[in-house]
C-alpha cells in the first residue's frame, strides 16, 4: 500500500502573508484527512517562514488524535534559534511517527537534493540514533542514482525518501523512461539494504501515476505544492480524494 501525507506548509505559506491565523492549517489538516489522507508531514524552517513550532505541536494532537501518522521534515544539524527549538527539541515535543532528515541550508528555496551518505554518514549516523531513541521512524532524503544508497541502512535509517525533482522534469519533458528506470533503480538498491522507500517533490496527478506504475514498492508519497495548487482551483477535499483514487488504483 501507498500512504499519501499531505504536506501543509502552503497554507502556512498563505497565513503568514498576511498574518493572523487564516487560512488555519490545523483545520486544514482537519480537512485533508476527512477527505481520505492517510497522515500529513510539515517541514519546518529555522526561519519561520511557513510552518512554526506552534503548528508542529497543534498538527501534532491532530494526527494523534485522528489516530493517523505525523512526518516532520527537516535539517537535523541546523542549530536552534529564537523561534525555532531545533528538529530534535521539537520531535522529542510533538513526538511524530516519522522524521525526515533532509540535507537543507537555512535560505534554501525548497528541498532539492539528497544527503551525500559518504561525506555525511558518520555525523548523521548518531543523529538517528537520537531520533530512534524517540520512537520516531526515521527517513532520509537520497538521490536518485545515489550507489552508496545503501549507507542510509548502516547509519540505522529505516527509509529513504527519493528526491523526485529530476523524474518531474522528465515527465513535463515527455521523456521519462530514462529516469523512471533510474529510480526504480534505486528504489530496489534501498530495498535490497533492508530500506523502505518513500518519495516526494514535485510529484502531481499528472506524473503521480506512472511513477507509481513503474517505481516498485513505494511505501509513502509527501505532496504539498502541486496538490494546494491544485486545490486552488478543484478544492481540498476534491483534489485530496483524487489523490487517494490514484495511490489506491496502485495499491
Amino acid at each position: 500500500m501507498t500512504a499519501l501525507s499531505v504536506n501543509l506548509n502552503k497554507i502556512a505559506v498563505l497565513r503568514n502573508s498576511r498574518g493572523g491565523g487564516e487560512p488555519d492549517v490545523v483545520r486544514a489538516g482537519h480537512a485533508c484527512l476527512d477527505a481520505g489522507a492517510h497522515g500529513l508531514t510539515v517541514h519546518p524552517r529555522p526561519d519561520g517562514r511557513h510552518i512554526r513550532a506552534d503548528d508542529v505541536i497543534a498538527l501534532a494532537a491532530l494526527c494523534q488524535a485522528r489516530g493517523v501518522e505525523f512526518n516532520i521534515e527537516g535539517n537535523p544539524f541546523a542549530p536552534a534559534r529564537t523561534g525555532y527549538p531545533g528538529l530534535h527539541a521539537l520531535c522529542r515535543e510533538a513526538r511524530p511517527a516519522q522524521v525526515t532528515l533532509v540535507p537543507d541550508d537555512d535560505g534554501q528555496l525548497t528541498s532539492d537534493h539528497g544527503f551525500d551518505f559518504f561525506r555525511d554518514g558518520a555525523a548523521l549516523q548518531p543523529l538517528v540514533a537520537a531520533f530512534k531513541a524517540l520512537g520516531c521512524r526515521v527517513s532520509v532524503f537520497a538521490n536518485i542514482g545515489d550507489a552508496r544508497i545503501d549507507q542510509a541502512a548502516v547509519i540505522g535509517a529505516d527509509r529513504v525518501e527519493l528526491y523526485t525533482g529530476p523524474y518531474a522534469q522528465a515527465h513535463t519533458a515527455g521523456h521519462t523512461a530514462q529516469a523512471l528506470s533510474a529510480t526504480a533503480a534505486t528504489a530496489r538498491q534501498a530495498q535490497a539494504a533492508g530500506l523502505a522507500v518513500n518519495a516526494g517533490h514535485d510529484l502531481n496527478q499528472r506524473n503521480l501515476p506512472d511513477f507509481l506504475r513503474n517505481v516498485p514498492g513505494v511505501r509513502e508519497v509527501s505532496i504539498g505544492h502541486a496538490l494546494i495548487g491544485e486545490a486552488l482551483y478543484a478544492g481540498l477535499d476534491a483534489t485530496v480524494r483524487a489523490y487517494r483514487r490514484i495511490v489506491d488504483a496502485r495499491t
